[in-house]
């Protein structure tokens, strides 16, 4: 990516959480915050208690938009549509930052061109939301000075995903809304590190720091900090890499990940593990991929083991032994280490803060970050260059990283696969509250098993009722790609046309529906948009009495909030 988005490295906030609650304006898009970021969510709620203005853009009822001014209730994959058309009124109405766009930005004229076309009355035509609407929100946030814009993997998870980042950073940039507290746009990353494994260079593009591994001089630095020759050309990112399984890539190492529960069309994936020479999985538990495996190295836990996890402000903190790893487990840096000496490396680590200062010698975000001066100061966010700097609360304050901030007009490209005869609704998967991710860990714990025991699918009364289809009805789910069953949840939390489930099950894996086309730059699969079908199944067990994704804190009572943002409903209801 360019400009803005990339002076800041992949997906980092720049802004700070405990700014949030000193917004007095919240744009969240594409993230159920209090579902998959609670603590993040806790700050937002803060927010609009002391009288922030929240905004929600989001296909789903998400328990948000029970406290939002207002919910921008889109048609998955329409992102564009609504970013363009807020654009569009920043600019007619002359509500962009003048002097900011002047004195710090590059390629304004071509964006403010672009956006004319993408009125909101044809917006709404496209998205379903209602032009006053886009209007409101986009003068509100051009109008307001601590104003931020906050999105997780329903802005990324399309085909058009880096062009949903882009429009985001557009209208970040019109506004002057960097630079300073309480505002800027802020990813909100989706599992704990993977900050800090981006940090790292565990992307097939970069280096420690975000350095580009095609960049000479960057090349030059590591092979003589180093000692060794490395490979200029860019890897394969994730998605090409599940996609070439078992013909050009025949090895494979899974580290703390089960990609046949999280990658997309994971029964083409199976296909490929089918035809691989050898797998070896290190993680803590026993998890689909175990399947697959020639090699099962027993890893630690966070808990077992030292080190440091970097989160979505960029702060990198401490992370310190509570207990000893069961059994022949290791921590991850350990078993590494072997591996590599056993490979003919001359590695002689003595513990993860030799490890972290070699990360961090060569990159120069992260030099003055060590685990000594963590341990003296707490947590310190990056760009940190020096140890005697204090590290960067946000972004981009006194002017842009990269000199200029660069605008990047963008046009709406439909989903790749859209709704027809055949496949007449789109499905879009996602996380729960009670579980975490691939549920390797969550689904052995009680509580959360008896809050959330099983697989469902969200369906809107109306498209229930036309399938003959009651809540808590075994229902079969298709796409082109494959097919489960679960249970049926009917429910207004969605549009008419569109169904959600969660992907945490293996029993009922999500993922054998969705799509694995990527985006061009990021190669991120569309997960969010796929076309499919729900049928109702003529045998019908008890179902287990569970709610889906409602749930309550109990209450009333002081500090009690009630979770229950809209009740499910039978398939006979007559409302919309």
């Amino acid at each position: 990516m360019a400009g803005l988005v990339t002076t800041f490295g992949a997906g980092a906030m720049t802004n700070s959480i405990g700014e949030i609650r000193d917004a007095d304006f919240l744009f969240v898009i594409g993230s159920n915050t209090t579902e998959a970021h609670p603590i993040i969510a806790m700050e937002m709620k803060r927010a609009v208690k002391r009288g922030a203005t929240l905004v929600v853009a989001d296909p789903r009822s998400i328990w948000l938009t029970s406290m939002a001014e207002r919910h921008l209730k889109l048609r998955p994959g329409t992102d564009i549509w609504l970013l363009n058309a807020m654009a569009n009124v920043i600019v007619t109405e002359e509500l962009y930052d003048e002097d900011f766009v002047a004195h710090n930005t590059e390629g304004f004229e071509a964006v403010a061109e672009t956006v004319r076309a993408y009125t909101p009355e044809a917006a709404e035509q496209v998205t379903g939301v209602p032009a006053e609407e886009i209007r409101a929100t986009a003068r509100q946030y051009a109008t307001t000075r601590k104003a931020g814009i906050y999105y997780t993997l329903g802005i990324t998870e399309h085909s058009h995903g880096t062009d949903n980042v882009y429009a985001l950073a557009n209208l970040v940039l019109m506004t002057g809304h960097l630079g300073h507290a309480s505002c800027g746009m802020n990813p909100l990353r989706g599992q704990n590190n993977v900050q800090g494994a981006n940090d790292a260079g565990a992307t097939p593009v970069f280096l420690p720091g975000y350095q580009r591994v095609d960049d000479p001089a960057v090349l030059a630095k590591y092979q003589a900090s180093w000692g060794v020759e490395l490979d200029p050309t860019p890897g394969l990112n994730l998605n090409e890499m599940m996609k070439v399984a078992g013909t050009q890539l025949k090895g494979f190492f899974v580290m703390g990940e089960d990609i046949l529960l999280s990658e997309p069309n994971v029964a083409h994936l199976e296909e490929g593990l089918n035809g691989i020479e050898f797998l070896v999985l290190q993680d803590i538990f026993l998890n689909e991929t175990a399947r697959f495996a020639d090699v099962i190295l027993p890893a630690a836990c966070f808990a077992e083991k030292d080190g440091v996890f970097t989160n979505s402000e960029r702060r990198v903190q401490r992370v310190r032994k509570g207990v000893e790893p069961p059994g022949e487990a290791r921590a991850d840096w350990e078993i590494l280490q072997d591996l590599a000496r056993l490979c003919g490396a001359d590695w002689d680590y003595g513990d993860p803060a030799e490890i972290y200062a070699e990360m961090v010698k060569d990159a120069p975000k992260f030099a003055g970050i060590s685990h000594a001066r963590i341990e003296r100061e707490g947590g310190i966010q990056w760009p940190c260059a020096s140890p005697d700097e204090p590290g960067t609360t946000f972004l981009h304050e006194g002017g842009i990283l990269r000199g200029k901030g660069l605008f990047t007009p963008v046009d709406y490209r439909p989903s790749m696969e859209l709704e027809d005869s055949e496949y007449p609704l789109l499905l879009s998967t996602g996380r729960t509250l009670y579980h975490y991710n691939s549920a390797t860990q969550t689904r052995r714990e009680q509580g959360a098993g008896f809050k959330q025991p099983e697989a469902y699918v969200e369906l809107h009364p109306k498209d229930a009722g036309r399938r003959g289809i009651a809540d808590g009805d075994l229902v079969e789910l298709l796409t082109r790609r494959g097919n489960l069953r679960c249970r049926a949840l009917i429910s207004r939390q969605v549009r008419r046309g569109c169904i959600w489930m969660p992907f945490h099950f293996a029993e009922a894996r999500a993922n054998l529906l969705t799509n694995d086309v990527g985006d061009a730059v990021t190669g991120t699969a569309e997960y969010k948009v796929c076309a499919a079908e729900v049928k109702r199944l003529s045998e019908q067990p008890a179902p287990v009495a569970f709610r889906g994704s409602y749930y309550a804190v109990e209450g009333p009572g002081p500090g009690k909030v009630d979770e229950l943002p809209m009740a499910p409903v039978s398939a006979a209801d007559p409302g919309d």
